[in-house]
């Protein structure tokens, strides 16, 4: 499972070894600055790799510059992976290694009888927002307020860590079709299917990292889980995403035409 990325000399593969693993703990640090109790520490890492998870890196040589890291789970008596945490060297960001390495998720999911990756990521994140909906064709019709409490990282900016839940079912037609063939899905061609628009300001940066204008960003925030969560119980999914030249961002939802829910094909009301 090694790929080929961007620059030529970077692979992708699973970390095979205890030194691979100590340095996606330290990667994590670097990344997020986070205090020590919010870190994941050397032994979730290597018991995750015991019981079916994933700790797959991205190598410039011996060096690790990236990891994604899964754990395994079950809902309504289903596995699936939960990819708990992405992460990419400050330098080597923009070369498409999230991309790469979660695409190298899909691949070992698959081989070894997974049918959904899930994983949650920050509403006000326009960039990771664009890859998830478009880029992988993952899709997200649950809202979870405050999802790891408060945290110490400061790229949170001190707000709620509101989080969407990103379902990526591997075999679904809408996946297979984006990333085996080539087309993407046209939600944002047909207006039919787009019910609702949810928006991001571009500044939204900026104000998450300034006290003086956190409260705008905690304005938006707050503006767009109430939306969020309206929408996800009237049954509509996040399908897809745009930017504008102005790098303002905004969710489009519709109803998905598919049903890749567990819940859905038992009959069972989902957690």
């Amino acid at each position: 499972m090694t790929t080929a990325t961007g620059a030529d000399r970077i692979t992708i593969r699973k970390c095979s070894n205890l030194d691979e693993v100590k340095a996606c703990v330290a990667l994590q640090k670097e990344v997020w600055n986070f205090d020590d109790v919010d870190l994941i520490p050397l032994r979730m890492f290597v018991v995750s790799q015991k019981i079916g998870g994933q700790i797959i890196g991205a190598f410039d040589g011996p060096e690790l510059i990236g990891f994604a890291f899964s754990i395994p789970g079950t809902r309504s008596g289903h596995p699936y992976l939960h990819s708990h945490m992405l992460a990419v060297r400050a330098a080597w960001r923009n070369y498409g290694l999230g991309r790469s390495m979660k695409l190298a998720q899909r691949d070992d999911a698959i081989a070894r009888g997974f049918d959904l990756l899930e994983w949650t990521f920050d509403p006000l994140e326009i960039k990771n927002a664009y890859l998830n909906l478009v880029r992988l064709g993952a899709i997200a019709r649950r809202y979870s307020v405050n999802h790891y409490g408060f945290s110490s990282s400061p790229l949170q900016g001190g707000l709620p860590t509101d989080r969407l839940v990103a379902e990526w079912w591997l075999k679904s037609r809408r996946v297979v079709n984006l990333l085996e063939k080539n087309q993407p899905p046209q939600i944002n061609v047909d207006q039919k299917i787009v019910k609702k628009r949810i928006h991001v300001p571009a500044e939204i940066y900026t104000w998450k990292s300034s006290e003086t204008d956190r409260p705008k960003a905690a304005e938006v925030q707050k503006r767009n889980r109430e939306e969020f969560l309206v929408a996800f119980r009237q049954g509509l999914t996040a399908l897809g995403y745009e930017r504008d030249a102005q790098g303002n961002g905004a969710f489009l939802l519709g109803r998905w035409d598919e049903d890749w829910s567990y819940a859905a094909r038992a009959g069972e009301d989902e957690d």
